[in-house]
């Protein structure tokens, strides 16, 4: 008889494989279309093959937002999203040496005092919100901090130990900050897990949430497995009470966390439930209020309803918050320049370029490594300066080159 093939598989199709990464990114179409400047229908012509593989700066825009590599979408593995999209900070390799630095045997050094390690934590904490490189400061300062806060957490016993823990815990919440939007998404990962790792072994409910919130901010920002964190945000939120005023400002931040979840997602009913929880402790709190390093406070609250709308893709419901948003109130620089980044984000989805160069140029003076190594700014820019309104071409091009990004 003759001899018996089996059917060839038929390979995976651009099509298939576009839609196969939106769907493991969690992403509905319109939310998709919107994150990458194109219409629902667009990412339907794209998944349905009725529009064929785009060029490549949209293959590493699709890429990014869906948080794979190009690879995964054009089946050639020899194209990676992160060679082109995210920007290695001259300090990275430090940091990377920090983190997979184990001091195995005590030391001849006497543990430093938890008070003493507090106070180091909360000083990285200023910087990180200051103004300047906050992420070449701050990382200075990193490899000594957790190097310092393991020692003790070792060394120490009964309340000191659990205070040392507390603070190692922000060290790693200070480690993830740094590692956001670098090519290293295994270190992300690697110091949210040990920084809720840190804050369980303390038995601190409040430094549990705080970890919650930093690993849902992080992740999020991601697009990595956002109701999975939405999830622990809520869960955290439990631990707390809402009387005092450190509990109810992680409440509310948790509460927050959840809503921006939701909006990432295209659910707006959940997003905007959990959003008018955050808005009511804000309120709770006192317009002046802000934590110190948390920063939350209603002027966070306010910010990130503009981050909501955007996400909703409702750009012209976020430029109205935009209109009445004072970023003043923020006492943060990186903050103030990620929410500069994105009402220029705002103005950017309805072809409003002047307006959008203009924040950019605003957002970099306000904190320049929070809008060099910011996504958004990385995909837009170059697009801006090829093919812009003639008025901010020569702006955009210019922003960009001194950020390092190609155009």
């Amino acid at each position: 008889m003759p001899e018996q093939h089996s059917p060839a598989l038929t390979p995976q199709t651009f099509a298939l494989r576009a839609r196969t990464a939106r769907d493991r990114a969690g992403l509905t179409r319109p939310v998709a279309g919107g994150l990458v400047g194109r219409s629902a229908e667009w990412v339907k012509g794209i998944e349905t093959g009725t529009i064929g593989m785009p060029r490549l700066p949209m293959l590493i825009r699709l890429a990014t937002v869906y948080e794979c590599d190009v690879a995964d979408l054009t089946g050639d593995d020899r194209i990676a999203a992160a060679t082109y999209t995210k920007s290695a900070h001259a300090d990275l390799p430090l940091i990377k040496r920090a983190l997979t630095t184990y001091q195995l045997t005590p030391g001849d050094t006497e543990p430093e005092p938890a008070a003493a390690l507090s106070a180091r934590v909360q000083q990285a904490w200023k910087l990180w919100h200051g103004q300047g490189d906050h992420r070449s400061r701050v990382a200075a300062l990193l490899p000594d901090l957790l190097a310092d806060t393991q020692r003790s957490a070792r060394a120490l016993n009964g309340a000191d130990r659990r205070r040392a823990l507390v603070a190692q815990a922000q060290a790693y919440h200070l480690a993830q900050l740094f590692l956001s939007f670098q090519p290293a998404p295994d270190l992300v990962m690697l110091t949210g897990d040990r920084s809720m790792t840190a804050a369980q072994d303390a038995d601190s409910p409040r430094a549990m949430a705080s970890a919650a919130w930093y690993m849902n901010h992080i992740y999020r920002d991601a697009n990595e497995a956002t109701l999975a964190r939405a999830e622990l945000a809520e869960q955290a939120s439990a631990l707390l009470g809402q009387e005092d005023e450190e509990d109810l400002a992680r409440w509310g931040l948790l509460q927050l966390a959840v809503a921006l979840s939701y909006a990432k997602i295209g659910r707006e009913g959940q997003a905007w439930h959990y959003w008018d929880r955050a808005n009511d402790a804000a309120r709770r709190l006192g317009p002046g209020y802000a934590h110190p390093w948390l920063i939350f406070g209603q002027g966070i609250v306010d910010a990130y309803a503009l981050t909501m709308h955007n996400d909703l893709l409702q750009p012209g419901k976020a430029l109205e918050v935009a209109q009445a948003l004072d970023v003043s109130r923020i006492p943060s620089a990186t903050r103030r320049s990620y929410h500069l980044i994105e009402t220029a984000r705002a103005y950017g989805m309805k072809d409003e370029g002047v307006a959008a160069v203009a924040l950019l140029q605003k957002a970099h003076r306000e904190s320049p490594e929070t809008i060099t190594f910011n996504m958004h700014t990385r995909m837009v820019l170059p697009e801006l300066a090829k093919t812009g309104p003639r008025m901010v071409r020569d702006d955009a091009h210019a922003l960009a080159v001194t950020l390092g990004i190609p155009v």
